[in-house]
């Protein structure tokens, strides 16, 4: 009798325990992934918002909440490793949700990028989110759960095409704006109710004040700097004046971080090849990636105009469905590369994706004419996006401490955020040699495309040569995570 009454216990509360993780993995997907959705809607909306504010700075729309966002995250990974990631990640969302009101109340262009600003603290939740699945996951699902997380990118791209379209349709931008809202609050009762706190803290920490502002700063000052050069001039005054300020203040940063007691990004960690290698190929790696966007969106969706644009002028639905399946082979390939993980040389993985997407960007410079070049070009380089998105917080769990991972986390976000803008912005400076401006509008040529397209190729390429420095480190099965299972 007692042998076939603990049978059933012991399997309900294995039950238990794999709905649990299951329901802890969703709320994380949730908010590392809202982070992604909100600047899909952004960039899809902003046309509607330019024309209703009648505003030509439309570029503040996307740019302020990079800015915000980076300034705040390295204040917000700090505070993470102090107070706990679950109730910083709280903070950060119930601010983004504060900013996200402001935005859809808003009643000028002014109070809008005010919201729009706000709501960009929300972009620390991405690194604290990956960082909290070390702590709370049993060992075989950490690289299951980052997996799905990192995969869930796939689902971006499948459903913002469609889901735009619809809001803007039906609603307008402000149906955008309310969407955005309505998605961070669940997302708040999502991780207060389904995600517990880690237990990893540093022990007597306090915050690195004067740290923090000068590395939001000078990274602030070089992204806003990045975002403005094709309006000032990339051989303008200030333009330089602002790289220059920059570069000033993240040198005095690196120095006052030599000498405080305390400091924002430890220099042990940040000195270990195994750690600063990583770091650094992977920023660029992921940065690249992230920057494709804009080549891609606008070959597709620019319309076709005789010596003016040629793109492919296809409507947002018709993108949606021949994207479909690239999106399907991101989600699968980031799932997959987390069982990988725990088996094979997180390097190999790393390189072969990044490998994938040289080569299929690489066949895109010459193939981009018609839905058949795109799904062939988008289903290589889409197995190679899958698997590095994936990967990417895999090496930070295998190269640091669990006191750490935040830290790590943090700075790998403000690193690929920067390669991001910066891959990004060329590419707009490159393609536009070869187009023409039409009542204020910017259009392409083939050979503009063509050309962002090789740039997008050689920034992927430097992502898999650097890759050769990073040396070899335990792979994540023997990494030390799972401390409050």
């Amino acid at each position: 009798m007692s042998e076939t009454r603990t049978a059933p216990v012991q399997d309900a509360e294995r039950s238990r325990s794999t709905t649990r993780n299951a329901l802890i993995v969703f709320a994380l997907l949730w908010a590392v992934q809202l982070v992604t959705l909100v600047a899909a809607l952004s960039g899809i909306a902003q046309a509607d918002v330019a024309i209703h504010f009648r505003t030509t700075e439309i570029a503040w729309f996307t740019l302020m909440t990079l800015l915000t966002g980076t300034f705040f995250l390295p204040f917000a990974v700090k505070a993470a490793a102090l107070f706990g990631k679950k109730r910083v990640l709280l903070v950060a969302t119930g601010l983004g949700l504060v900013g996200d009101l402001v935005a859809a109340l808003a009643t000028d262009y002014r109070t809008l990028l005010i919201g729009r600003g706000i709501a960009g603290i929300y972009a620390a939740t991405m690194p604290l989110a990956y960082a909290i699945t070390r702590d709370v996951f049993p060992r075989r699902w950490v690289g299951l759960a980052t997996g799905i997380m990192a995969g869930g990118v796939g689902l971006v791209a499948f459903g913002a095409p469609f889901l735009s379209g619809w809001l803007l349709d039906d609603y307008g931008f402000r149906g955008v704006l309310w969407f955005m809202a309505i998605s961070t609050a669940v997302g708040f009762v999502l991780v207060a109710v389904l995600v517990p706190e880690s237990p990893v803290r540093e022990r007597g920490g306090r915050m690195d004040w004067l740290g923090g502002i000068l590395l939001g700063g000078g990274v602030t000052m070089l992204v806003y700097a990045v975002g403005r050069g094709s309006h000032w001039g990339w051989s303008s005054g200030r333009f330089f004046s602002y790289v220059a300020g920059a570069l000033v203040t993240l040198i005095a940063f690196v120095l006052v971080e030599r000498r405080v007691a305390e400091p924002l990004f430890p220099v042990s960690m940040t000195r270990r090849r195994s750690v600063w290698s990583v770091l650094l190929a992977t920023s660029i790696a992921a940065g690249s990636l992230s920057a494709v966007g804009v080549v891609v969106q606008l070959l597709v969706l620019m319309p076709q105009i005789p010596t003016i644009s040629e793109g492919l002028g296809w409507s947002g639905k018709h993108n949606a469905v021949v994207s479909s399946p690239i999106s399907a082979t991101i989600i699968l390939a980031a799932v997959g590369t987390g069982y990988l993980a725990r088996r094979v040389d997180a390097r190999i993985l790393l390189g072969t994706g990044s490998a994938l997407t040289v080569l299929g960007y690489g066949i895109g410079t010459q193939l981009h004419h018609g839905a058949a070049d795109i799904i062939e070009m988008g289903l290589i380089a889409g197995l190679g996006t899958g698997i590095v998105m994936a990967i990417v917080p895999i090496m930070i769990i295998e190269v640091v401490t669990p006191e750490e991972q935040a830290l790590a986390n943090g700075a790998q976000t403000l690193g690929q955020g920067v390669a991001q803008i910066v891959v990004s912005q060329l590419a707009f400076v490159v393609m536009a040699q070869d187009g023409a401006v039409l009542k204020g509008t910017q259009f392409y040529l083939d050979a503009g495309f063509t050309n962002g397209l090789w740039l997008v190729v050689g920034c992927c390429a430097l992502g898999t040569l650097l890759v050769l420095l990073i040396p070899r480190a335990k792979r994540l099965d023997e990494a030390e995570v799972g401390q409050a299972a």
